[in-house]
């Protein structure tokens, strides 16, 4: 008799139409279905017994022998074959039924039906397929970045159209002043940068105007507080001697000797009250080192300052050389008096000095009437000259006003001058008004959002109303200067300025959205 050959497949493998009965190698088989010869107990199981056990054999009869080529084993015991052939026609007949694995018999393993095999594809197709794959993945993944990257950019800033202010003429006409019949004149007001002359003047001798420059130089390179007094300057035996030569010739001087300690305060003090012409080269040569070397440094000065019909030379004003205009003479004092040591000093009705003693300024209206400086002249070239300051109340402000005159002649020539000065002030003073500039709530601008309709644009408005002192027939230039913008931006942003310029004068005005910059929608970034 044959023994049943032992045999060992993957699980549910079919092979050749037949369930094979699966079994790890060296695993006995179950008591109940036989080990024995063919046609006993020991034999194949038959169909009854395999139904005993649950198990429904598949189509074909009899179970598949093992991969080594064990003969087929009959259906049941005793019956060799006619009950295989009926069995297998049987078979045939029905319907076939999904193939079931069988569990390990004495365990309770119930059957289950096995999974359909899956579609094989050629290397070639399966390489295809994934290259398909990564494409359209890589394609996913470039649209989703340039999508991303167009609505998360930063959104373009909005336009700012400026709307044209234009130029604004002062209503009014321009004022007849007093003119001097003789010698020049001029008047200037300092806050507004203006100097008026009756006609274009030719250099003339200024006298002790020329001291206005270098009381200016020396605090300029020295600089004091009002009340300071400076440094201080021995005399020597060359201050002696200037002091002996101007008293020599009848010229304005202070005494001193020397080892004589005067203050810087002190000198500027005599220089510009009682005109010391002495003083005036003591603190030339304290500056520069040297009359001349000083004397071109109020040449290049004088040049700085725009003085263009002015020529200096010397620090007092004796030489006749020292030539300039009232009109220059107007624009140095303006200069002079922004010097709050400089006001200070010119500012006086005396001055108590060592070996001088109690000395009386020269320009006598100092003090009265609202005068506050500067310094007169005299000479037999120059004849009277004087520069005034003086506040005047213009619309409840008071306003500085500087005039100046040259070449006055007769008995009393600097009383002449001063007369002709404090004429010409009142004149100008009673010309100027202080006149609204810019008004609140002005239009100055739109704010164009390319992203928003033109309707929507928001407009943009000065937040305070100017004034400014005003003088007929000038020109007042407004202009908008556009500051930063963002792509959103709240109701009363400052998005620029309007300056209002006229002359020296010059005002700033913040300008506000009116309306707010709403950001720009996704959709707008991604389609632009």
């Amino acid at each position: 008799m044959t023994e049943q050959s032992e045999v060992t497949h993957l699980p549910g493998r079919r092979r050749d139409g037949h369930v094979v009965v699966l079994r790890p190698e060296g695993h006995a088989r179950p008591a109940a279905l036989g080990t024995g010869p063919v046609g006993t107990t020991g034999g194949a199981p038959s169909s009854a017994e395999l139904g005993r056990h649950g198990i429904r054999p598949a189509p074909g009869g009899a179970v598949a022998a093992a991969r080594a080529g064990a003969p087929e084993v009959a259906g049941a015991a005793g019956a060799p074959g006619a009950a295989g052939a009926s069995e297998a026609a049987a078979s045939r007949a029905r319907p076939r039924e999904a193939p079931v694995a069988l569990g390990r018999a004495g365990h309770g393993s119930r059957p289950r039906a096995l999974a359909a095999p899956r579609p094989r594809y050629s290397a070639t197709t399966i390489a295809r397929r994934r290259r398909v794959a990564a494409g359209l993945f890589a394609l996913v993944v470039l649209v989703a970045v340039v999508v991303g990257m167009r609505v998360t950019r930063a959104a373009p800033a909005p336009v700012l159209v400026p709307i044209p202010q234009g130029r604004l003429v002062v209503a009014g006409a321009r004022p007849v002043l007093p003119w001097p019949a003789t010698g020049g004149a001029a008047v200037g007001v300092p806050e507004l940068g203006l100097v008026v002359q009756p006609s274009r003047q030719v250099p003339v001798p200024v006298a002790s105007l020329t001291k206005i420059m270098t009381a200016y130089l020396v605090l300029r390179d020295h600089p004091l507080t009002p009340t300071a007094a400076g440094p201080s300057l021995t005399m020597t035996a060359t201050d002696v001697a200037d002091a002996a030569g101007d008293a020599a010739h009848n010229d304005t001087m202070i005494p001193v000797v020397a080892g004589e300690r005067l203050t810087e305060r002190q000198l500027l003090d005599g220089l510009m009250v009682h005109s010391a012409n002495d003083f005036a080269d003591a603190l030339a040569r304290w500056d520069a080192g040297s009359i001349p070397a000083f004397v071109a440094k109020m040449n290049a000065a004088a040049a700085q300052l725009g003085m263009r019909s002015t020529h200096y030379a010397d620090a007092s004003g004796i030489s006749h050389g020292s030539v300039s205009t009232a009109a220059d003479q107007v624009r140095l004092a303006a200069v002079a008096m922004r010097s709050a040591t400089f006001a200070a000093v010119v500012d006086q009705r005396t001055i108590d000095v060592p070996l001088g003693g109690l000395l009386a300024n020269y320009v006598q209206a100092v003090g009265t009437d609202g005068v506050v400086g500067v310094k007169s002249g005299f000479t037999q070239a120059a004849l009277g000259c004087v520069v005034l300051a003086a506040y005047r109340p213009v619309d409840g402000r008071q306003v500085l006003v500087v005039a100046a005159v040259t070449g006055q002649g007769g008995f009393d020539a600097l009383g002449a001058a001063q007369q002709v000065g404090l004429g010409l002030i009142d004149a100008a003073a009673g010309a100027l008004r202080v006149a609204p500039v810019v008004a609140r709530d002005v239009v100055t601008a739109r704010v164009r959002p390319p992203w928003a309709a033109a309707a929507a644009d928001p407009v943009v408005l000065t937040t305070r109303s100017v004034s400014l002192l005003e003088w007929p027939g000038r020109t007042i230039v407004r202009s908008f200067v556009p500051g930063r913008l963002r792509p959103a931006m709240a109701a009363g942003t400052r998005v620029g300025t309007l300056e209002v310029t006229d002359g020296t004068q010059r005002v700033a005005v913040p300008a506000v959205l009116g309306g707010a910059v709403r950001p720009p929608s996704a959709l707008w970034r991604l389609l632009h």
